[in-house]
């Protein structure tokens, strides 16, 4: 399992071998237009290192917010610097967490720098990346938890370094991104959940009609679409799926998440029972 880079909620990180499982044994290419935290990309690419999709070419990574997809420029091409970066901060941070959170919250909402956003998500509440819809102010609190120290990230750095030399990033919307898989290619899909939600990951307008349009154009081009997205909760007592149009999925699976974070914050770290969450995964062949 690749180490995640980001602390970021509803990341896929211990899900991301299951994920690639259900791929097909011979792909081209690989795309992912809500990156996220990149778990998935990652972890295919660290896959494709020990030769086990022969065919694999590229990974291709996108999303809406520009400070995010430069994390993984810089990460790519000038790992360096945030490693400076990093140790300089996070130094600083253990001697003042507070007014050094405030400090680099305050710097981010002003430049959006990704450097302080790569920080922010490392010590905000939970990885909770959350954005006021009025102005998009990053508006989520420090966390109690102690980041990981700079030798830690360093390590990680080196190795996301190393896998992502595989990988284009792009800032662009899922409807943009979507355009380019053709035949023999992968997409895989993780949108915002259509139930929740809607003040994370940047408070970004979607529309899940709009996702599955672009979908059935990747499947009528030759593509082959994997979605993650609401599927049960309170361990499969309480349905909160969402039903996609007819024909456009050949598969659905259930992957079984454990706890929600969101619930875990908002029972104030109470014993949870019966309280999992099923994604569901579907899969257009």
């Amino acid at each position: 399992m690749v180490p995640a880079l980001l602390k970021w909620i509803g990341n896929k990180q211990r899900f991301a071998e299951t994920i690639i499982s259900y791929m097909p044994e011979t792909f081209n290419n690989y795309y992912e237009p809500f990156l996220g935290s990149g778990a998935v990309l990652a972890e295919l690419l660290h896959m494709d290192a020990t030769r086990l999709f022969p065919h694999f070419q590229h990974a291709y990574g996108s999303d809406i917010l520009p400070f995010l997809i430069d994390i993984f420029e810089i990460t790519k091409e000038k790992p360096d610097t945030l490693v400076r970066y990093y140790q300089k901060e996070i130094t600083e941070y253990y001697q003042n967490p507070e007014n050094k959170y405030t400090e680099i919250q305050a710097r981010f909402n002003q430049k959006h720098n990704a450097y302080d956003f790569c920080l922010l998500s490392r010590t905000c509440y939970s990885g909770v990346i959350r954005f006021r819809k009025a102005d998009g102010y990053m508006s989520t609190p420090r966390g109690p938890h102690k980041p990981i120290q700079p030798e830690t990230f360093e390590k990680r750095i080196e190795q996301w370094h190393d896998l992502l030399q595989k990988a284009t990033f792009s800032c662009q919307n899922f409807v943009e991104a979507m355009n380019y898989p053709q035949q023999g290619d992968v997409v895989y899909c993780d949108p915002p959940y259509t139930h929740s939600q809607s003040i994370i990951y940047g408070a970004q307008g979607f529309e899940i009609e709009t996702l599955w349009i672009k979908i059935a154009e990747c499947k009528n081009r030759g593509a082959k679409v994997i979605l993650s997205i609401n599927g049960m909760k309170d361990s499969k007592k309480t349905d909160i799926s969402i039903t996609p149009p007819e024909g456009l999925f050949e598969r659905k699976l259930l992957v079984n998440c454990g706890t929600s974070m969101i619930d875990r914050l908002q029972n104030n770290g109470k014993e949870m029972k019966n309280k999992n969450v099923d994604d569901q995964l579907l899969l257009t062949w």
